[in-house]
């Protein structure tokens, strides 16, 4: 009989050790979450493929969907034969500056032998065999053929800067049009939507062979290898915690049981809230309380929006 009564008292300080375990052993609670990426579509178009699915562990950087290109495609190969007839409507001043350098030359050489007569002309005037109208005329075909020469070499400058100059106009479309085609070769590198992060995909909101537009979302990602438990502390407890603590994070396994976690806290609000209203008593709901922010190593187990609770070391 005492052994039974003894047995019964160490039966009962158990189970109310459990209960205070179950009941009172936290200093905190809160539910899970993580950062969740929304990935947008970056172009406008049908959605020719979408592998994956909700639940997926997707790598970062890997292609998740493709989106139909070829109206871009087009519009580069337009903007590409825009470019290329920009050559065709440049002009080539080299064949008249040629016809006119040959006519400089023939003037050149038409004056050497006119001053070269000249010149024995006045020989001959001065003795005599020649007259000064002779004369005359050799010196006013001189002058002439200056002129002619001068005019012709005014006239390869001319053409010069008047070709330059339309050329000039012409070619100004050039670096235009040569960024619209790295504009459009952008936008056909955004049709393949890549994964900004490693994580699992939460929500899906497109599917293949749907249109998409800028800013439409396709998907949703969060990295669940490491979570945050967004817990609620009281005024007194402020004190009792810093950045980079350690805690230890409790989550229900099963009817009585803790597992525990390891947690760092990353983050302490420095604005009082009213307790959430997930807490069920009036009392408690009146209370202003702290947000943190406790990051925990997921072993698969933890889920956003699960419970957990906060026991400070």
């Amino acid at each position: 009989m005492k052994f039974q009564i003894c047995l019964y008292v160490s039966l009962a300080a158990a189970a109310m050790a459990g209960c205070n375990m179950n009941g009172s052993t936290s200093d905190a609670s809160g539910t899970f979450e993580a950062d969740e990426v929304i990935v947008s579509s970056e172009v406008s178009g049908k959605i020719l493929k979408m592998g994956l699915q909700e639940g997926s562990a997707l790598a970062k950087d890997s292609i998740v969907a493709v989106i139909d290109s070829s109206q871009l495609v087009l519009q580069k190969q337009q903007a590409q034969a825009s470019l290329g007839a920009l050559r065709q409507k440049t002009m080539d001043v080299k064949p008249q500056i040629k016809l006119l350098q040959d006519q400089i030359a023939v003037q050149k050489a038409q004056l050497a032998n006119a001053e070269y007569e000249k010149e024995r002309t006045e020989r001959l005037v001065k003795a005599g065999a020649a007259t000064t109208k002779q004369l005359d005329d050799l010196n006013n075909q001189v002058d002439i053929l200056k002129k002619q020469i001068a005019v012709n070499e005014q006239q390869i400058k001319v053409q010069e800067a008047t070709t330059g100059t339309q050329n000039s106009t012409v070619l100004s479309e050039t670096k235009p049009l040569q960024k619209s085609i790295a504009q459009i070769e952008d936008q056909v590198s955004k049709t393949n939507v890549i994964n900004p992060i490693r994580g699992t995909v939460l929500t899906k909101y497109a599917m293949a062979g749907e249109i998409t537009t800028p800013g439409k979302a396709l998907y949703k990602i969060a990295d669940l290898s490491i979570i945050t438990l967004r817990a609620y502390i009281t005024g007194a407890q402020l004190s009792q915690i810093k950045l980079g603590q350690q805690v230890k994070v409790l989550v229900d396994n099963g009817a009585s049981r803790y597992k525990e976690y390891e947690g760092e806290v990353t983050w302490i609000s420095d604005k009082a809230e009213f307790t959430p209203k997930t807490i069920q008593t009036k009392e408690e709901r009146a209370n202003l309380v702290y947000a943190v922010k406790i990051q925990v190593k997921n072993d698969g187990y933890l889920k956003i929006g699960m419970y957990g609770e906060v026991k400070f070391k």
